[in-house]
């Protein structure tokens, strides 16, 4: 009998301090949640009749920049940056738009398949010239900038083109319930469907492993440079995921990259995801970008200047990434 039960209390001990490690590790992420309960809460005060509509809405808005943050969170995880995410976003929303036009509902599936294909072969190429010519991302990904929105602006010089109907119909509503809106589980659906399987496999491994410590990686046998290539060609699969989505919830395609770059690494950063690479995940980059659109959302309904959120963005960060170093620092201490 006492045997069973000092069982029984070892059984539950390991299991809170299982689930002790797991709130240690998830602590940013989940400060990060709680902040955007505030946050909802603060907005529904302040705006009374803020409801499933506005969720929806809001909901549309973040799906390309949170698919954009997703596509630097890859790069930054490896230990890399890409500034050319907002250019392959698009690039492959002007070419989206442009063959969907005028187009049956079952070319538009044709043209989606295709374009994820292009998104692959875009951050191939992204990441094989890092790696050929051993010019530091930031350098190669500016140079990209360039080339990619210059190939938007060729396919469209103007805004326009078409979608079609079921894209649409993907962020346009809601499903099961008016609180949940399409968009928001058409973000869930994708990151479940490719990022948590590659997270889970070896080569996901590969991707903190050269994060971590390219040297280390490469001694223990894994390829340094073909993990590169493949964080960037995940990258440009997801930058091209954020372009069908801009298509999807405008309905044409739109040849200026915007500022989805600069506030993806914003995300990144505010997420939770070490720039030195190694450490973090897209969670928390997600939760950081409702987070500041809410925030832009909230400065309208308190009829202040629009372009203080961006003040308040640059704030954050900068005091997000003074609280990163300072527990850095408190790490390094013996």
């Amino acid at each position: 009998m006492s045997t069973a039960v000092t069982d029984q209390k070892e059984t539950i001990a390991r299991s809170a301090g299982g689930l002790g490690a797991a709130v240690r590790r998830n602590g940013w992420t989940l400060g990060l949640v709680g902040i955007l309960a505030l946050l909802l809460v603060f907005t529904r005060m302040i705006q009374p009749t803020y409801g499933p509509s506005g969720v929806q809405g809001l909901a549309i808005s973040v799906l390309p920049l949170a698919l954009a943050a997703v596509a630097q969170t890859c790069a930054v995880i490896a230990r890399g940056i890409d500034l050319s995410v907002g250019s392959m976003m698009a690039l492959t929303s002007v070419i989206s738009a442009r063959l969907m036009e005028d187009q049956s509902e079952g070319f538009a599936v044709l043209v989606v398949i295709g374009v994820l294909l292009l998104g692959l072969v875009l951050g191939a190429v992204n990441g094989a010239l890092v790696v050929v010519t051993r010019v530091p991302d930031i350098v190669v990904t500016l140079a990209m900038l360039f080339v990619w929105a210059g190939c938007a602006l060729l396919v469209l010089n103007t805004p326009g083109g078409g979608s079609a109907e079921w894209l649409r119909g993907l962020t346009q509503g809601s499903i099961i319930s008016e609180w949940v809106p399409k968009a928001a589980v058409v973000l869930i659906v994708v990151i479940a469907v490719i990022w948590i399987p590659i997270r889970r496999s070896k080569l996901g491994l590969s991707l903190f492993a050269i994060g971590s410590d390219p040297l280390a990686a490469f001694r223990s046998g894994v390829s340094v440079s073909r993990t590169k290539i493949f964080a960037y060609m995940l990258t440009g699969l997801f930058s091209a995921l954020a372009g069908l989505s801009l298509t999807a919830s405008t309905g044409i395609g739109t040849p200026v990259p915007g500022p989805y770059t600069l506030l993806s690494v914003a995300a990144v950063v505010l997420g939770g995801v070490s720039l030195a690479g190694g450490r973090g995940g897209v969670f928390g980059p997600v939760v950081a970008v409702v987070i500041l659109s809410l925030l832009r959302t909230d400065m309208t309904f308190l009829n202040l200047n629009t372009n203080l959120a961006t003040v308040a963005q640059g704030l954050i960060l900068v005091g997000v990434v003074m609280v990163g170093s300072l527990i850095q620092l408190r790490r390094r201490e013996p």
